[in-house]
C-alpha cells in the first residue's frame, strides 16, 4: 500500500514540477503560481525561484519514495519535512488570491498530502 501511495505522490508532484519548469522557460502561466501576482510570464528573478521550487518538489517526491523503500535511501530522513512542506503548500494554495491557482493546486496538493500521510503512517 505504501508503494502505491508513494508512487501517487510522485506522479502528482510531477504536475507542479512541469508547471514550474514551464514558467521558468517563459510560459505565460503566472496566474497559476505566486498568488497570480504575474498573470502572464514571470519576471526573471521569479523564474529562478520557480526552478528552485521544481527542484524542491523533486526532492520531496524522492523523500516520499525513499520512505516507502523505493527511492534513494539518503533522502528518507527528509520525509517529515517534505510532508510538512506539502501541507503548508496546500494551505497556501487554498488561500491563494488567484482563483485558477486555488482550483488547480488545492486538489492536487490535497491528494499529495493524503498520499504522504499514508506513507508516513501505514
Amino acid at each position: 500500500m505504501t508503494t502505491t501511495l508513494a508512487l501517487c505522490y510522485a506522479g502528482l508532484a510531477a504536475l507542479p514540477v512541469v508547471m514550474h519548469l514551464a514558467v521558468t522557460a517563459g510560459a505565460p502561466l503566472g496566474r497559476l503560481t505566486v498568488g497570480g501576482r504575474f498573470p502572464r510570464t514571470l519576471p526573471p528573478a521569479w523564474r529562478v525561484l520557480a526552478l528552485v521550487q521544481a527542484g524542491l518538489l523533486v526532492t520531496m517526491a524522492g523523500a516520499v519514495l525513499a520512505r516507502a523503500g523505493l527511492g534513494a535511501a539518503p533522502l528518507a530522513p527528509l520525509f517529515w519535512p517534505a510532508l510538512t512542506l506539502t501541507i503548508l503548500s496546500l494551505v497556501a494554495n487554498a488561500a491563494s488570491p488567484s482563483r485558477p491557482e486555488r482550483l488547480l493546486w488545492t486538489p492536487v496538493l490535497s491528494l499529495m498530502a493524503a498520499a504522504a500521510l499514508g506513507v508516513g503512517f501505514l
